[in-house]
This record gives C-alpha cells, sequence and structure tokens, in this order.
C-alpha cells in the first residue's frame, strides 16, 4: 500500500467518524463509537501496525498523517460530546421550568394491615373501653391447659369435636385460646376481665368456610354477681363498635364442657341486614361465637371459688368476623397471597346478597 492509498484510507475513515458522531443520541453512545474507531481494532491502528511494513524512508510520513487524522478525530468527538452535553442541560432546564412544585406527588401502592389483624386491633379497642385487657399465651400448649383445666380431661368425648394437631414432645397445637383464661387466673385472680387474641389451629378439612389456621380472641369476666345479661350487653356493644351500626344477637342453646349454661350467640348477617344470603344461609343469622358462664370446675382450675364469683367467656372468630365485615365469601383469601382481599378487602366482593 502506497502514500496515496494510506492517506485515502484515513480520510475515509475520519468521514465515517463523523457521521457515526453526528448520529449518535446519548453521551453513552458517543464514548461506544470512539472507542470502536481509535481502539486497537479500528483504521488509525490499523495504518499504524502498516509501519514495521513500510520502507524507511516512508514511516515518517506515513505516522504523521495517522497522528493528524487521529487529532482530528478525536476532535470531532469532542465537538460532539459537548453539543451532547449543551442539549441535556437545556432539555433539563426545560423541563424544570414545566415543574410545578405545589402539584401532589404521585400515588404509589402502599402496604395496608392484614383484614383480620383490622378487626382485632377494632376488637382489642372495644372491650377495652370496658375494663379488659389483652394477654397472651404459647401456641404450641399444654395438654392440661388446653383441655384438661377447661374441664375436658382425657377420654372425654368433648375432645372428638376439635381436630387437634399433637407435637411429639406431648404438646399440641392449641385448638382454641381459652387456655390464656386459665392462666389469666392463675396469674391475677378475681375479679378479673381479660381478652387473649391469637392464632388457633385445628385439623380441618380446608373449604370455603374452614381453614386449619384460623385467628380468634377469648374473652373471660369474672366477678361477683356476673349473669348472662353482663354476656349479651358485652357482645353487642363490642359487635356495634366493630360494625358501625346497630346488629341484633340472639343466644341459642349449645354445648362445651367449659361453660354451664353454654350459648351459640348468632348476630344478624351485616352482608344482607338480616334479609338472607348465601352467608347466612338465607336464614338472616350468622354465627359468631361459642359463650356461657365458666363452668364451676374451670374456676377451680384457675384457683377462683366459684361459690364467691362468677363469670362468662366467649370465643369470638376474628377470622369469621373479618369475612362479615369486608364481604370475603372464601376464608382461604384471607390466607393467600392475593393483595385485593388483603389490601383492598371491600373492593373484593361487596355485599354478597
Amino acid at each position: 500500500m502506497d502514500l496515496s492509498q494510506i492517506q485515502q484510507s484515513l480520510d475515509a475513515a475520519a468521514e465515517e467518524a463523523g457521521r457515526a458522531a453526528a448520529a449518535a443520541a446519548t453521551t453513552d453512545e458517543l464514548r461506544s463509537i470512539e472507542s470502536r474507531v481509535l481502539g486497537k481494532s479500528g483504521p488509525v491502528a490499523g495504518v499504524m501496525a502498516l509501519m514495521k511494513s513500510l520502507p524507511g524512508d516512508q514511516r515518517g510520513a506515513v505516522g504523521k498523517l495517522a497522528n493528524e487524522t487521529k487529532k482530528a478525530i478525536e476532535a470531532l468527538f469532542a465537538a460532539r460530546r459537548e453539543e451532547l452535553k449543551h442539549a441535556l442541560a437545556a432539555g433539563d432546564q426545560a423541563r424544570g421550568a414545566a415543574f410545578d412544585p405545589t402539584l401532589p406527588g404521585p400515588v404509589r401502592l402502599r402496604g395496608a394491615v392484614h383484614p383480620v389483624t383490622a378487626v382485632q386491633w377494632e376488637v382489642e379497642d372495644a372491650l377495652a373501653r370496658m375494663g379488659f385487657v389483652a394477654v397472651s399465651g404459647p401456641e404450641m400448649e399444654s395438654d392440661y391447659y388446653n383441655f384438661e383445666a377447661l374441664n375436658i380431661p382425657a377420654m372425654h368425648p368433648a375432645r372428638d369435636m376439635q381436630d387437634t394437631f399433637h407435637v411429639d414432645n406431648g404438646c399440641v397445637l392449641r385448638t382454641h385460646t381459652s387456655p390464656c383464661q386459665v392462666r389469666a387466673m392463675e396469674r391475677f385472680g378475681a375479679p378479673l376481665r381479660v381478652i387473649a387474641p391469637g392464632r388457633c389451629f385445628r385439623y380441618e378439612t380446608l373449604d370455603a368456610s374452614h381453614e386449619n389456621t384460623f385467628f380468634q380472641v377469648e374473652g373471660l369476666m369474672v366477678d361477683r354477681g356476673i349473669s348472662v345479661a353482663n354476656l349479651i350487653a358485652v357482645m353487642r356493644v363490642m359487635l356495634q363498635q366493630v360494625f358501625r351500626r346497630e346488629l341484633k344477637v340472639r343466644l341459642r342453646p349449645g354445648y362445651f364442657p367449659f361453660v354451664e349454661p353454654g350459648f351459640e350467640l348468632d348476630m344478624s348477617c351485616a352482608l344482607c341486614d338480616g334479609k338472607g344470603c348465601p352467608v347466612c344461609k338465607r336464614s338472616g343469622w350468622v354465627e359468631v361465637c361459642p359463650c356461657g358462664m365458666v363452668h364451676p370446675n374451670v374456676l377451680r382450675f384457675g384457683g377462683i371459688d366459684p361459690a364467691e364469683f362468677t363469670g362468662f367467656a366467649f370465643g369470638l372468630g376474628l377470622t369469621r368476623l373479618a369475612m362479615m365485615k369486608y364481604g370475603i365469601a372464601d376464608i382461604r383469601l384471607l390466607n393467600s397471597a392475593d393483595l385485593r382481599a388483603l389490601v383492598h378487602p371491600e373492593r373484593l366482593c361487596g355485599p354478597l346478597i
């Protein structure tokens, strides 16, 4: 390759570099093109590599041409880089002039309290205003507190009412939060007003209304002269505050070993206002919780004399209450990852009438 051919090759490389630089839209793109043109595999580096094979009297001229071309290409890229910087600054200035700091910021999706937790807080708040104090207990419970101290001795047929998870160490996963009432009586004595919210476990077949993990709040009031009228009054006030409106309640006879007499407390269906819907099985009533007057044997297990004190207890299903409040027809949604049910449960179903 003679000197004129090398000159033509370098001129062509400079022209191609100029066209590529002009087409670059960003400084990153321009940097990539510059690296390709002036790098080790570029046309200028290729000419420099030919100098070893050229006669000695031509090397100086070829080296001068290559250096001049390289400087010209570098100056071309530097000028284009300044143009892009000015264009970027002008765009930022234009966007800044259009910015209105008084406008509200973008709305971002935020997390929310779980529906069961929200209902639990409302129940706790309502009962706290009536003098109840929240207590807690272990989820892996001894057989004594889960059954024996609640008047359910070994081989008692009532144990079959609750499908229980048994643990290898001899304990059970608590089937209700009722063990907390015995622990509270042992610790505080009488008079006493406590609630025990928490998670419970039962070996259930999963369907729209049954889960093997659910939440409950146990309530206990022990004092002199406590009667069924006190139970009804407390439950009515609590439900009215949770649902923000007047609700009817009723008691039906029910059997539970730890209370005598025992009742099933029903509330008028909050979804259909007692008119009848699929959730309440067209009856207008929904079972809320088992309740009743504390059995004398349970008071004795708690260290309280049943001849001096009486009391009532109830086990309110927080999961069932959340379903009623937010119109959720399938209990499995509450343990799912469906954000429609967990963040905005009121938008998922609405009243199921």
